[in-house]
């Protein structure tokens, strides 16, 4: 999972980006450049340290999240550059982290600290980027219908796709609110429209600063609160002390856990383990995958040799304690390809090339 820091300048982008990496990039440095800063993050998680302590493997390997904190946006004042637009297109959702704290030594962009102005500002110009490019590929596709390039009734769809599209983006909804068909699905995947990923708000807080309430348009949102600038010192500290900082200021989970489950959730992933004597290992799929798409995810081999796959839910495997009363109490069973993964299997699959 790729996951694009974005906000204006002076939002705390990078403060955010140093709590959920751990990192210590410098803060507080404006740029109108496109910059990118990225790392790689294991997925918290508790069940791949139980599957690990009942197995014993050699390694243990978890999922992982890519987060860039990438510098560039403006102030919704035009078009999105094309280096810009090379940095975002690819990812798989955006954390838009939105300044609340008050700083008059920092001034807002925009001459104040409004979050929901922000927000709104921010969609309005992702919107106009989205539109631009559907605009454009529209002329292209009614060019390609006059001149009969390619077979008019396939070009006839696709105008009519991103008719439907251009409709939406002038109504200010965003691409990711349009129910597609698996066929849209595909055509649509290499134009990396940005009103089609999800994204999770994360509002900046100054130190006890309450949350404040905005209205969200999109349906593919969600907001998550935190306090930035404490957030990020305690992700820097040795682990042994984190516990006892969070109690001192009443934080329930560290900012970096509380804002991966939230992207889990808001973009359908799950994990699934497979697990044995060398290897533990931690996957990610969407909800609704098949066991035949999940083999994908470990090896191209496993998906097209597969034969069946063995499965325990994590709940059985952790209150049995291991594999073999697992197996002996019927809790370990076969599955086909069409077997759809759910949250926590631990998944052996059987396959030959």
């Amino acid at each position: 999972m790729r996951l694009g820091i974005i906000g204006f300048p002076q939002s705390g982008k990078t403060t955010i980006f140093n709590a959920l990496t751990r990192g210590q990039h410098p803060t507080g440095i404006a740029t109108a450049r496109v910059e990118v800063h990225t790392a790689v993050v294991d997925v918290p998680d508790p069940r791949v340290d139980k599957i690990a302590q009942i197995i014993q493997p050699k390694k243990v390997v978890y999922a992982k999240v890519t987060y860039g904190d990438i510098a560039g946006l403006g102030e919704g004042k035009g078009e999105i550059s094309g280096a810009l637009l090379n940095k975002l297109s690819p990812m798989d959702g955006f954390v838009h982290v939105v300044r609340c704290f008050e700083n008059a030594n920092v001034p807002h962009v925009l001459g104040s600290v409004d979050p929901e102005r922000d927000v709104r500002v921010m969609d309005e110009e992702l919107l106009l980027n989205d539109q631009i490019k559907v605009e454009g590929k529209l002329e292209r596709l009614q060019d390609e219908w006059r001149k009969g390039t390619r077979e008019k009734t396939v070009v006839e769809r696709e105008i009519s796709l991103f008719k439907r599209l251009n409709t939406s983006l002038q109504e200010q909804k965003p691409l990711c609110d349009i129910e597609f068909s698996d066929e849209e699905e595909k055509l649509l995947a290499g134009y990396g429209f940005l009103t089609c990923k999800p994204m999770l708000i994360v509002l900046n807080l100054g130190e006890e600063q309450s949350e404040p309430q905005i209205a969200l348009e999109r349906q593919h949102s969600r907001v998550v609160a935190l306090q930035g600038k404490l957030e990020m010192e305690i992700a820097q500290l040795p682990t042994d002390e984190v516990p006892m900082f969070l109690q001192e200021f009443g934080i329930s989970e560290p900012g970096l856990r509380r804002v991966i489950r939230e992207s889990y959730d808001l973009m359908n992933l799950q994990s699934f383990f497979t697990g044995n004597e060398n290897e533990v290992h931690a996957w990610t799929v969407h909800r609704g995958a098949t066991v035949l798409e999940a083999a994908g995810e470990v090896h191209s081999d496993m998906q097209r040799g597969f034969i069946r796959a063995e499965v325990v839910a994590y709940e059985d495997l952790a209150a049995l304690g291991n594999l073999a009363e697992a197996r002996a109490q019927g809790k370990l069973r076969l599955e086909g390809k069409n077997y759809i993964v759910q949250d926590g299997d631990l998944i052996n699959i059987r396959f030959n090339i």
